[in-house]
C-alpha cells in the first residue's frame, strides 16, 4: 500500500456537468489489456504464454514528474476531482467519475505509445502512469500550460455530461452508449456457496527438554523469524529525511523495528505510526482466528513504538484462493467475520483494503492454492514524535517486565513449526483484556516511563527477548517463573515459545519502577528480569534452572546467517 498526507481542504472531490475529462501522464498502449481479468483468474502452465500481454510496464521517471504536476494543479484548484487508471484503464476511471452524471469520451483523442490500438484496446488498457481530471473549462488553459511545463501530457479527451449515459466515440463514430445506472447497478448478484469445516492436525510430541537454547538459535534462524536487512536495505527509507522510528534500529543499527515512525512534516512534530501484521500459519487451525490475531499485532507494534489506540486505522489485504470453490470462501468467510468482531470491540475502522483472490495453480488437472493469507496494516498520528519508542535495550541494570498473558497456543507456531507440526490450539484474542493493555502502555509511553518496547510476536517471548538484548548489545537475566501463565502446562518450551497475543517486554529504569507498575496495576505484568553489561544472555525456567544460556552475539548471528548479504 501507499500513505501520503494533503490537506484537509483538498480532501473533497466532485465531478461537475460540464467538466472536461483530461487524461494527464503516460500515453496508452496495449500493455495491461485484462489485466484485471487475468489477475482474478487461475494460474496454468500456459498463463506466461497467453497472459503476458496483461502485464503493464512501468516508467517511474513519467510517474514521478507527473505526480509532482499533480501537486501543482492541486494547489492552484484547476481540477474538481482526480482518479487514476487502475484496473480497467480509462474504462474504470471515467465509469466511476461520470456514475452519477454521465459523459462524453473522443478515444481518438487519447495519446498513444503507437498506432494501431482499436478503440476497444484504448478504453480498457491498463498502462501505467496515467491519471484523469475533471477540470472547469475557465482553468483548462492554466492546467495545460503547468503540465506543459513540466514536460507531462494533458489532453482533453471529452466531458461530463448530465445524460446518465456513458458515450465513446471514435473517429466520430458512436461506438458505445449505456446507461449508467445500468453500468453500475445491473450486474445481477452472485450467490455462491461457502463451507468452513473445522481443520484437524495431529498434535507433535514434543519431549520436554532441560536446555532450550538450540531450538531459540533454531528459531532465530527460521525464515519468517530471521534479519530481512538484505531486503530492506534495497530501498532507500531516508527519503526526504522524515524517518524518526526506522526499519531497522539498535546500536548497530540492524535490530528489526516493531513499526515505522515518520516526521513528514519538519515545522510540526507530529509524526506518522505505520505497522503491519501478518501469520498464514494460524490459517491452517482457524482462519478466524488468524483474523484477530492479525489486528492484534499491528495494534500492538503501534502501541510498542508510543502510540495508542486513539487515532489508528486499519486497512485488509486478503491474499486467497479461488472463491468459487466453497471450501477456499468458508475460510474467507471466517476470516471476514474475525475481522469485523476484532475491528468493533477496538474500535479501530477500516478505512481500506484491498483482495487478491484466485490465486491458485492449476496443471494436469489438479488445482493447488495459495494457504489463505491475511495482512493487516495500521496507520497511527502521533502528536510528539520525541515519544516515540525503539525496541532494543538501552542500558546494564535497567529492569525488563513481560507485559500479557502467555497461554499454551502453540498451533501454527514457528516452534511447531520446527518439528513439521500445525497443532489445534491457535492463539485467541481476548479483547478486553487486550484493550486494558494497550491503553495502560500507551498511557506509560507518553509519561516516559518506557525506554524501550518490543512485542511478542513470531517465536514468542524467546524470540522477543532475545531480539531486543542483542539489538542492543547487552546481556539479560530472565525468571520464566515472573511471567504471567494464564493457563499452561509448566513447561518451559512452552511458555518461552508460545505466540500468545497482546504481550509485550517493556524496559524501564529502575527509578521509575512504582510509577510504570501503578499504572498497570490490575492487569497481567511481571517483572521478568533485569539487563546485564557483557553479552550472557540467560533464562532460568519455571523450575530456577537455567534453560537457556548464550552469548547474545552467538543469537544476533544466528538471526543474521540466514539472509546474510
Amino acid at each position: 500500500g501507499t500513505v501520503g498526507i494533503m490537506p484537509k481542504d483538498k480532501s473533497f472531490k466532485q465531478t461537475n456537468t460540464g467538466d472536461l475529462v483530461v487524461v494527464v501522464g503516460g500515453a496508452t498502449g496495449r500493455d495491461g489489456i485484462h489485466g484485471a481479468t487475468f489477475s482474478s483468474g487461475e494460474l496454468t502452465h500456459e498463463s506466461e504464454t497467453i497472459s503476458s500481454g496483461a502485464v503493464q510496464i512501468g516508467n517511474p521517471i513519467q510517474e514521478k514528474k507527473m505526480l509532482d504536476t499533480i501537486l501543482q494543479a492541486r494547489d492552484a484548484n484547476l481540477y474538481s476531482a482526480i482518479t487514476d487508471c487502475g484496473a480497467g484503464g480509462l474504462s474504470s476511471a471515467v465509469g466511476e467519475m461520470a456514475a452519477e452524471l454521465g459523459a462524453k469520451v473522443y478515444l481518438d483523442k487519447v495519446p498513444l505509445k503507437y498506432s494501431g490500438l482499436s478503440y476497444m484496446e484504448i478504453w480498457i488498457s491498463e498502462s501505467q502512469e496515467r491519471m484523469v481530471l475533471s477540470v472547469p473549462p475557465k482553468n483548462i488553459d492554466k492546467l495545460i500550460k503547468v503540465f506543459s511545463d513540466e514536460n507531462v501530457q494533458a489532453t482533453v479527451i471529452g466531458e461530463f455530461t448530465d445524460t446518465r449515459r456513458l458515450e465513446l466515440f471514435y473517429n466520430d463514430n458512436l461506438v458505445c452508449d449505456l446507461d449508467m445506472r445500468f453500468l453500475h447497478e445491473g450486474i445481477p448478484q452472485i450467490a455462491k456457496k461457502a463451507v468452513y469445516i473445522q481443520a484437524k492436525h495431529k498434535e507433535p510430541n514434543i519431549p520436554r527438554k532441560k536446555n532450550l537454547t538450540p531450538d531459540l538459535l533454531k528459531l532465530l534462524s527460521h525464515y519468517d523469524i530471521c534479519s530481512k536487512e538484505w531486503v530492506i536495505r534495497q530501498y532507500d527509507h531516508e527519503v526526504q529525511g522524515g524517518s524518526v522510528i526506522k526499519p531497522l534500529v539498535g546500536l548497530q543499527n540492524d535490530g528489526p523495528s516493531d513499526a515505522s515512525v515518520t516526521r513528514p512534516l519538519f515545522d510540526s512534530q507530529k509524526g506518522i505510526i505505520i505497522s503491519n501484521g501478518i501469520n498464514f500459519r494460524f490459517g491452517f487451525i482457524d482462519p478466524y482466528w488468524m483474523a484477530t490475531s492479525c489486528i492484534d499485532e499491528a495494534l500492538r507494534q503501534v502501541i510498542s513504538v508510543g502510540g495508542s489506540l486513539k487515532e489508528v486505522a486499519i486497512l485488509d489485504n486478503f491474499c486467497w484462493g479461488n472463491p468459487d470453490k466453497p471450501d477456499r470462501l468458508g475460510g474467507l468467510v471466517r476470516a471476514a467475520y474475525g475481522c469485523y468482531d476484532t475491528a468493533k470491540t477496538f474500535g479501530v475502522p477500516f478505512i481500506s483494503g484491498k483482495d487478491s483472490l484466485y490465486n491458485e495453480f492449476s496443471v494436469h488437472g489438479k488445482s493447488t492454492a495459495i494457504p489463505g493469507t491475511l495482512l493487516i496494516s495500521a496507520i497511527s498520528v502521533m502528536e510528539d514524535v520525541n515519544k516515540s519508542v525503539s525496541m532494543y535495550a538501552k542500558k546494564a541494570g535497567d529492569l525488563i517486565y513481560v507485559v500479557g498473558n502467555t497461554r499454551d497456543e502453540l498451533g501454527g507456531s514457528h516452534y511447531y513449526d520446527l518439528y513439521g507440526a500445525v497443532g489445534n490450539c491457535s492463539p485467541k484474542v481476548y479483547h478486553q483484556e487486550a484493550k486494558k493493555i494497550f491503553t495502560a502502555l500507551s498511557k506509560a509511553t507518553g509519561k516516559g516511563l518506557v525506554k524501550a518496547m518490543h512485542d511478542c510476536s513470531d517465536g514468542g517471548l524467546g524470540v522477543a527477548l532475545a531480539e531486543m538484548v542483542f539489538s542492543g548489545g547487552l546481556g539479560a537475566d530472565i525468571f520464566l517463573g515472573q511471567v504471567p501463565y494464564a493457563s499452561g502446562s509448566g513447561r518451559n518450551d512452552f511458555l518461552l515459545f508460545s505466540e500468545s497475543n497482546s504481550r509485550f517486554v517493556v524496559e524501564v529504569e529502575k527509578k521509575k519502577q512504582k510509577e510504570f507498575e501503578n499504572i498497570l496495576k490490575g492487569l497481567p505484568f511481571g517483572l521478568a528480569g533485569c539487563l546485564s553489561s557483557g553479552n550472557d544472555f540467560k533464562i532460568y525456567g519455571l523450575d530456577g534452572k537455567l534453560c537457556v544460556e548464550a552469548d547474545s552475539r552467538k543469537l544476533k548471528a544466528a538471526w543474521r546467517e540466514p539472509l546474510k548479504w
